[in-house]
């Protein structure tokens, strides 16, 4: 098999990745998963955006080996693994390191909901997660990485905020598609930089209200959206 679907819907999403300006060099990547197929292409570790080709892209399957593919997959793909095999409702994750993002991330503070272009893509707080142990760190790393994920959307719909800070690292976004998932991993940057802002122009911004958090985000999500076109 060659896997040209996700091959071509994978390789699309890195290429435009720079555009987005969500990455320097080459610091960031996709993946999108065929559940049918028990198998997930990703990104190849350290190729430049603009050289990649959908054969390239490296097809893993969910129990973790290459299945098909000339290079080696993204160092991060035990993570994206991880994310796939725990949230069975996401097709396609990207992880980034958006410079406002990792902000947050490395202030090991969650994304507060101010305003409603937040609310308009995440339902709350963007979480942040604990610190890895020493034990996490020097064994399975990006493993281990999408545990502490998993761990701190326990209770939580995934696809209700569809992002999260790694402690230290950076973000990870995920999402029905390629496209999608890449359109969170912007949003989640925008949102970041604006609220980076407003707490420089007042540190004591108050979260946005409930009701109009959910108001905001339930007209684009929920089982009655009347936002956009059918």
């Amino acid at each position: 098999m060659n896997y040209r679907s996700i091959r071509e819907e994978c390789c699309e999403a890195n290429r435009r990745l720079p555009a987005t300006g969500l990455v320097d060099l080459t610091f960031g990547n996709v993946s999108m998963v065929d559940r049918e197929a028990g198998v997930f292409a990703i990104k190849p570790s350290g190729v430049d955006y603009a050289d990649l080709t959908p054969e390239q892209m490296v097809i893993v399957g969910l129990e973790g080996k290459v299945v098909e593919g000339a290079l080696r997959p993204s160092s991060d793909m035990p993570t994206h693994r991880y994310l796939f095999l725990s949230f069975p409702e996401i097709a396609s994750v990207v992880h980034t390191h958006s410079r406002n993002a990792v902000a947050f991330a490395q202030a090991l503070r969650p994304l507060p909901c101010l305003g409603t272009t937040h609310a308009d893509h995440f339902r709350g707080p963007v979480p942040v997660t604990r610190h890895m142990t020493s034990l996490e760190i020097s064994g399975d790393y990006e493993w281990e990485t999408g545990k502490v994920i998993v761990e701190a959307f326990a209770g939580s719909n995934p696809m209700d905020i569809p992002a999260v800070l790694v402690a230290g690292h950076g973000p990870f976004a995920w999402g029905s598609t390629a496209a999608k998932a890449l359109e969170y991993a912007l949003a989640l940057e925008i949102c970041a930089e604006m609220a980076l802002k407003t707490l420089t122009l007042n540190p004591a911004a108050s979260e946005l209200p409930e009701v109009l958090r959910d108001k905001h985000f339930l007209r684009k999500h929920g089982s009655t959206a009347y936002y956009g076109q059918k």
